[in-house]
């Protein structure tokens, strides 16, 4: 019994302790030839030859499973110190998703003028003649029309080439004060380095009674908006010229890549050209039947700030859909 015993202590993994079972339980084993003695004992000895041996049994089951379990636990101790990741010195590669980084631009546009209480509304890809051209003070044969290279379709329609119908619509609709953004695609009929047939405006609109809106509200609005899309820079406002605007004004920032001293990006001029704007004419407000009220407009291209603010050094990479571009931004 006690050799038995020892050799179940002994047995130091589980291939050993199985070859103990097999010879002391199993069919041919030592408890089974123990028990096969039965036959040749006398029958007032049999009950307690067969307690003792019981005895034995369980004393041995209790043992050997007790000695299983902990060398069970052992080698799954074992497999875990071989098979483990020690997860400092690997990284699994994520595959999660990002925002397209014109999205994420435009996104943080509209982040910014929610916050200064500017409602945002969206319109139509397909315009009329009168909400896109005429009510913006761009009549028919208009020179500033070729400005814009536009997609003429049947019956006097057209993709509309700005934000600014959504302008309109919401004048006719509304009465001042209006506080409102524009954000959507736009459609013309260039493709280039620096124009692609479809990409994103976001444009603003102020208005109210008249004198209550000025050009000092407006340029404080567009400084602190740049700055809060490129930091400390410096914000140039020059004379320009728009139909539906007067005065009109072309808003320029100090270079973002050589802090003003002349690069290649900036033409060695010192300056980057980032959007337009204006007081709103006065023929606009009356092609909406506004009266005894004043405003401003601007208009900004989404991938012109995307590009300037990811480097980004060709417009049309940016519909390519080219996935070595577009996973830098996850």
């Amino acid at each position: 019994m006690e050799l038995l015993e020892k050799k179940i202590e002994q047995a130091n993994d589980l291939a050993a302790l199985e070859s103990v079972r097999i010879e002391i339980f199993g069919k041919k084993g030592v408890l089974a030839a123990e028990f096969a003695k039965m036959r040749e004992i006398p029958n007032e000895e049999k009950k307690e030859f067969a307690k003792n041996l019981n005895i034995k049994k369980a004393k041995l089951t209790k043992l050997f499973d007790f000695k299983k379990m902990k060398l069970e636990a052992l080698a799954i101790d074992e497999m875990m110190a071989k098979e483990g990741v020690d997860v400092t010195l690997y990284k699994i590669k994520s595959t999660s998703g990002a925002l397209h980084p014109v999205m994420e631009t435009m996104n943080k546009i509209i982040d910014y003028f929610v916050s200064m209480n500017f409602s945002v509304h969206e319109g139509d890809y397909i315009e009329d003649d009168f909400h896109n051209f005429e009510a913006l003070n761009l009549p028919k044969h208009h020179p500033a029309r070729d400005m814009q290279d536009t997609f003429y379709l049947k019956d006097g329609f057209v993709l509309r080439t700005h934000t600014s119908p959504v302008q309109i619509h919401t004048m006719k609709k509304s009465k001042p004060p209006i506080r409102m953004i524009s954000p959507g695609s736009v459609f013309r009929r260039d493709f280039d380095i620096t124009h692609t047939p479809m990409f994103h405006q976001v444009e603003g609109l102020v208005v109210d009674e008249e004198g209550k809106v000025s050009f000092s509200n407006l340029k404080w609005i567009l400084e602190d908006f740049l700055r809060y899309m490129f930091g400390s820079v410096e914000v140039r406002f020059r004379p320009s010229f728009f139909p539906f605007t007067e005065p009109s004004t072309e808003v320029d920032i100090s270079c973002i890549f050589c802090e003003g001293k002349g690069c290649r990006v900036c033409s060695k001029t010192g300056w980057l050209e980032i959007l337009g704007a204006g007081m709103v004419d006065a023929n606009v407000f009356k092609a909406v039947g506004y009266e005894n009220v004043s405003g401003y407009a601007f208009g900004v291209g989404v991938e012109r700030l995307a590009m300037l603010i990811h480097s980004i050094g060709d417009l049309r990479s940016l519909f390519e859909g080219d996935v070595r571009l577009l996973e830098q931004f996850r």
